[in-house]
């Protein structure tokens, strides 16, 4: 693996109606809310995913009006890293790093961490930020990608990592959005 460590975020298939429906739906929409918010202000690149958007709805408007100034990656693959345009975006781009949130956990972020897994990626799963329809199912899917090698963590714990010290004004900027 290229040791330089370069880091995004995968925000996969936050959309439409199932948004709304995944287990613990409003505390998903703002923890990843928290996290768009946190990660633009520590500069940390987002890819953003939509699974079929013609058939399941476009990304629900509480995360897409905050990535206005990008455009998603249309994907028909559950696995992220199948698809053409994600997989020619994070080699020209020389990601390594991933934090994985979205939905469904057991389905398109469990597959998506498996095989970035299997390319010796290092790979994270914001647990807070990613959910299923069921809390079973999350559960199983968060197990399943912790048994391959991806590490657990949160959002706050993955932003205060980032910005490192208890100072300046990006800090004050931080503990805002996380209030």
């Amino acid at each position: 693996m290229n040791t330089k460590i370069k880091t995004s975020i995968v925000l996969i298939d936050v959309q439409g109606k199932l948004a709304e429906i995944m287990f613990n739906s409003s505390e998903l929409l703002h923890n990843l809310e928290k996290l768009v918010k946190g990660a633009k202000l520590l500069e940390i690149p987002i890819i953003w995913t939509e699974q079929l958007p013609n058939k399941l709805g476009n990304t629900t408007p509480r995360i897409s009006k905050l990535l206005s100034t990008q455009k998603p990656i249309i994907k028909s693959e559950f696995s992220c890293y199948r698809n053409a345009s994600f997989f020619d975006f994070i080699t020209r781009k020389k990601f390594n790093n991933f934090l994985l949130c979205g939905i469904e956990t057991h389905i398109c972020v469990y597959q998506t961490a498996k095989d970035l897994l299997k390319q010796e990626h290092n790979v994270e799963i914001i647990a807070d930020a990613t959910s299923s329809r069921t809390e079973q199912n999350k559960k199983i899917g968060i197990e399943k990608m912790t048994s391959l090698g991806a590490q657990m963590t949160s959002v706050e714990m993955f932003l205060f990592e980032k910005q490192e010290i208890a100072l300046g004004s990006k800090f004050k900027d931080l503990i805002e959005i996380i209030k």
